[in-house]
């Protein structure tokens, strides 16, 4: 009798037992929060939220061929007024726009609201809800393109129409129709916040007409155009207007990308042989008395007219080298913006300094001073001041953030005058192309060796100050 209670009691107990399982197990179920996974799984069964696909889900192929559509606009003359900073000007806000479009899509990056100088706030994604962010940069890419370049070609506005919905079929075929309108959207949104904030840079005030201030007249200061009787002022033989004169109204991008950029000056400016001055300029006429053809063949690649002026080279150079990398959307949107707000903030800064010291070009000088009146450079001498080198300051700043994102030692080929008929120039890593850029410059007779040393200090530092400035990495 004892053994068939005992029984009873152990059976009652199991019961007890499984039954209080089952209710923790019931409420374990109730309060435990989904993981990403589950929450994944459930939107791939989701006709509405479709598949919360990461950015890097996705290849850079949007970027790229938004890139060489604006090359197609890039090579034709800028509309009247636009200056030397069209191009880096869309490189900053283009790449900008192009990360805000995709970042909610990045999970270890955030948004550059609040970060920038006078950056509004970007609009925010569904929570719980799919987006297609190939498409959602395709469509702030197009609107992008659209509002920067109002004057391109009526064939370049039906380009620029055409690749837009070519891409958006392309997508429709990989999502359904609810995350793709959102994401276009989302990313139109995008552009018109960031298309905003781009009309209130200062821009349009660059390229007034340049009346030289009083110490700026007189032996060793660049001047421009023609004076009373004819009597030549300015760089020949072209004899170009100022670009980018005013370029201190524009606003710079990164708070505080100025800190410790003061550059050394050149040497005080003499006539007589033998002093600094003649010897910064003697350098020059020297190299151009002595050209390889492999340092001929440099300078002529990088003077970036015929092709690319004002920056172009870069952008074609930016799209050769995504397609190089294999990158995908993530790597594509990061390296674009870093590198746009690097070109953009390096070469602004380039130009006050231009204007600040207003040194004369070495084809003045030479023919003036060294008594060589029949000296040219090796191709037209650009319509600004000498003094730092705007291809240095550019190129070091673009190298330093392709580095940061690509990595160093990266080996690339540029093809980008293939079509001029110029071999590719081949590179071991990027400081390698932006001394060699600068060093073009040299060789090519437009520029002091000094001024571009120190142009590739100046671009170098500015990358700095954007790095340690403006975090894309979330804490």
């Amino acid at each position: 009798m004892k053994f068939r209670i005992n029984q009873l009691t152990a059976k009652w107990l199991f019961i007890l037992s499984a039954c209080l399982f089952t209710m923790i197990s019931c409420q374990k179920d109730v309060t435990r929060p989904e993981q990403n996974e589950e929450i994944a799984t459930a939107a791939n069964n989701n006709s509405e939220q479709g598949h919360l696909n990461q950015t890097k889900t996705y290849p850079a192929d949007v970027v790229i061929r938004w890139l060489n559509m604006q090359l197609d606009m890039l090579r034709v003359p800028l509309a009247p007024g636009t200056g030397s900073q069209a191009a880096n000007r869309a490189m900053a806000y283009c790449g900008i726009a192009t990360y805000e479009a995709v970042v909610p899509g990045m999970p270890a990056h955030q948004s550059l609201t609040g970060q920038l100088t006078g950056f509004p706030a970007m609009p925010s994604t569904e929570n719980g809800k799919a987006y297609h962010w190939a498409a959602s940069a395709n469509a702030a890419l197009a609107e992008m393109n659209r509002k920067l370049f109002p004057t391109t070609a009526v064939a370049n506005k039906t380009n620029i129409d055409n690749l837009e919905n070519s891409l958006q079929s392309t997508y429709s075929g990989e999502v359904d129709a609810a995350t793709l309108q959102r994401s276009i959207a989302f990313g139109k949104e995008v552009a018109t916040r960031v298309i905003a904030w781009a009309a209130t840079d200062g821009s349009g005030n660059v390229n007034a007409p340049y009346v030289p201030e009083p110490q700026f007249i007189g032996p060793g200061f660049w001047v421009q155009s023609l004076g009373a009787g004819n009597t030549l002022l300015t760089t020949p033989p072209n004899n170009p207007q100022a670009t980018n004169p005013y370029a201190y109204q524009l606003r710079l991008i990164t708070p505080d990308v100025t800190n410790g950029t003061a550059l050394e000056p050149p040497p005080a400016y003499s006539n007589v042989p033998g002093s600094p001055f003649w010897n910064m300029v003697k350098d020059v006429y020297d190299k151009s008395q002595a050209l390889t053809p492999a340092q001929t063949a440099m300078a002529i690649y990088h003077r970036d007219a015929p092709g690319y002026p004002g920056g172009g080279h870069f952008v074609a150079i930016l799209a050769q080298v995504l397609v190089k990398a294999e990158s995908k959307l993530d790597a594509a949107a990061l390296v674009y913006a870093k590198t746009g707000i690097a070109s953009f903030d390096a070469t602004t800064i380039c130009f006050v300094n231009k204007y600040t010291y207003n040194l004369e070009r070495p084809i003045n000088y030479i023919r003036e001073e060294m008594g060589h009146s029949g000296w040219n450079a090796l191709f037209n001498t650009p319509g600004h001041p000498e003094f730092p080198s705007a291809h240095a300051v550019n190129g070091a700043a673009i190298a330093a953030m392709l580095t940061d994102v690509l990595g160093d030692n990266f080996q690339f080929s540029i093809h980008t005058y293939d079509y001029l008929g110029l071999p590719p120039r081949d590179y071991n890593s990027f400081n390698e192309m932006a001394k060699e850029m600068s060093d073009s410059r040299v060789f090519g007779g437009i520029h002091y060796q000094a001024s571009c040393d120190k142009g590739l200090w100046l671009g170098e530092k500015v990358s700095q100050n954007i790095l340690s400035k403006i975090e894309f990495l979330k804490e």
